[in-house]
């Protein structure tokens, strides 16, 4: 993953702190542009693997039109309660659309590793069940930017 952050260094994630973080976190926020240029923002889970961003979509949403019609896309992932607690990492770029729409279990090898820890991660088994609603986006980041605010603290 290519990190381009010329602020906020002293607290920006290394790159083994940005797969830690985001291995462990569930939810993400994806920032789509809808077709009159204003912003859209929605929840997702995810999974991180590969260098890649795994995106479970619906594909009757408003997120997957907008989508399909501009694949620019801002995704935040974050934690913290406190100042002082406060981390994060905004991932942007273009999404890929990988499998099928919606997703009904052909097989695919790309959507091996992901489906794997998606169904682990969120559901606790191996498999992941199809319910030819959702569909697979990927997103590899053009750009990252990351914040932890512990790293403020004194040692």
């Amino acid at each position: 993953m290519t990190v381009t952050q010329r602020r906020g260094r002293r607290i920006m994630m290394t790159p083994g702190e940005l797969d830690a973080f985001l291995t462990t976190q569930r939810t993400c926020r994806v920032a789509t542009v809808s077709a009159d240029g204003a912003p859209h923002v929605s929840t997702l889970w995810f999974v991180w693997g590969g260098g890649s961003l795994w995106l479970y979509s619906v594909v009757r949403s408003r997120r997957w039109a907008e989508l399909r019609r501009d694949p620019r896309v801002a995704v935040v992932v974050d934690a913290g309660e406190e100042y002082d607690e406060l981390r994060g990492v905004e991932l942007s770029g273009s999404v890929a659309f990988v499998g099928e729409a919606p997703r009904t279990g052909e097989l695919c090898a790309e959507l091996d590793l992901p489906e794997t820890l998606f169904a682990r991660k969120h559901f606790g088994i191996d498999e992941l069940p199809h319910d030819g609603r959702h569909a697979w986006l990927r997103l590899t980041p053009e750009k990252t930017v990351s914040w932890d605010f512990r790293k403020l603290l004194p040692r």
